[in-house]
Parts: C-alpha cells; sequence; structure tokens
C-alpha cells in the first residue's frame, strides 16, 4: 500500500539572496530608490552648496549622474543584453516618475529650489517634463553605450579563453536569426 503521508519530512533549505540583491532584481524598487535619493541629493546640494561655484555644481552634478548611472547599471547586470531592450526605457521612467512625485512633496513642503528662489506648483509640470525628457534619454544613451561594451568585452573574452566554437557557435546564431527576420530572397514567409 502506498504511503499518502509519509512519516518523514525533508527540510529544504532556500537561499535568500542578500538584500542588496534582492533590491537590485527588483525594477520599481531601484528605480523608487533612485529617484527619491537623486531628488533629494538635487535639492540638499543646490540649497546648501555654493551655487555660485562652477566647480560645486559641476561636482554635484557628475555625483548624480554617476550614481543614476550606477544604479541603472547594477540593475541591468542582473539580465541578458536582450532584455536591456525594454527594462533600461523602464527603469528610466519609472526613475523619472519616483523623482517626479519626490520634487512634488519637496514643493508642498517649501524645500524644491529652483534657481535662487524656491519652486512653486506652476514650476512643477515644466519641472517634470524636463526630467523625463533627460532621463529617459540619458539612460537609453547610457544602457546602449554599456550593452555595446559589453558585448564587446564578452568576445574578446570569449577569444581569450580560446574558445573559438563558441564565438563561432554565437556568430552562426546571429547570422541565422537576421536571416529569418530579413529573407534574402525577397519571398514573402
Amino acid at each position: 500500500m502506498t504511503e499518502f503521508f509519509p512519516r518523514h519530512s525533508t527540510g529544504w533549505r532556500i537561499e535568500q539572496p542578500h538584500a542588496l540583491r534582492r533590491l537590485t532584481l527588483s525594477l520599481p524598487q531601484m528605480a523608487l530608490v533612485t529617484g527619491v535619493v537623486l531628488r533629494l541629493w538635487r535639492s540638499y546640494t543646490l540649497t546648501h552648496g555654493a551655487a555660485d561655484s562652477w566647480a560645486w555644481v559641476g561636482g554635484t552634478f557628475l555625483v548624480g549622474a554617476s550614481f543614476l548611472c550606477l544604479m541603472c547599471a547594477l540593475h541591468l547586470a542582473n539580465f541578458t543584453l536582450r532584455n536591456w531592450f525594454w527594462r533600461a526605457p523602464l527603469f528610466a521612467v519609472l526613475e523619472s516618475g519616483a523623482e517626479i512625485v519626490a520634487s512634488l512633496a519637496l514643493t508642498t513642503v517649501n524645500l524644491e529650489p529652483l534657481g535662487a528662489e524656491m519652486a512653486e506648483y506652476s514650476d512643477w509640470i515644466p519641472t517634470a517634463m524636463r526630467i523625463l525628457y533627460w532621463r529617459l534619454g540619458g539612460l537609453i544613451l547610457f544602457s546602449f553605450v554599456l550593452g555595446v561594451v559589453v558585448s564587446i568585452l564578452r568576445r574578446l573574452i570569449l577569444v581569450a579563453e580560446d574558445r573559438t566554437r563558441t564565438v563561432a557557435a554565437v556568430h552562426r546564431a546571429s547570422a541565422e536569426q537576421q536571416a529569418v527576420v530579413e529573407p534574402s530572397d525577397g519571398a514573402p514567409n
């Protein structure tokens, strides 16, 4: 007779990734953290720094842009290059949304700087459009350049490890995929 309820159960051990890894795997969480931190960084640097110094403004801009690119790269590094095509723009849109909401919250409590004075509600829509435009364009350009660099480095590593059969297989698969997408004889599929 079969045993429907076994007397001994086996214990399964599930390994959870550490907190930073779990964060980098989640697109909405990474975008939310990035957007809020960037907006708070901008607000702090424009209200507490030497805004008339080009070195201060340039340095803080460079730190913010580096943080944005780092967070995007940390997220994209978990996925294949094919997934970057939709993940990078979605990350940019969600990050912009988080930053726009943070900007509205800072405007509400009168802590959102806009030049020499504080921003008002009438400044929010143009600021939101500017944020969306620059983040979307900048992150798509960054992810494209990063994707090209990653692709080149992967091929160089394969060649350096003398894995020429793998390189040939990658080229063959790429050519076959291109042939399916664009038939050479012009006949309809």
